[in-house]
């Protein structure tokens, strides 16, 4: 891995910050959801943002 600036390292460390959010809030909101098919996209929308925050660390070692 190439070494990265400071200002790259704060921007990755956002945007992780930004994705657990994500994962978070949509786990919430598929917990919350009554409709099945509604429930199931939120899930799988959490789950796209697991895969996003986990590619995001592993740049980081």
């Amino acid at each position: 891995m190439p070494n990265l600036t400071t200002k790259e390292l704060s921007a990755i460390e956002d945007q992780l910050s930004i994705e657990k959010t994500m994962v978070t809030k949509y786990q919430q909101y598929a917990m919350s959801c009554s409709d099945q098919q509604l429930k199931t996209k939120c899930e799988q929308i959490a789950a796209k943002h697991q895969s996003h925050y986990t590619r995001l660390l592993n740049q980081l070692g």
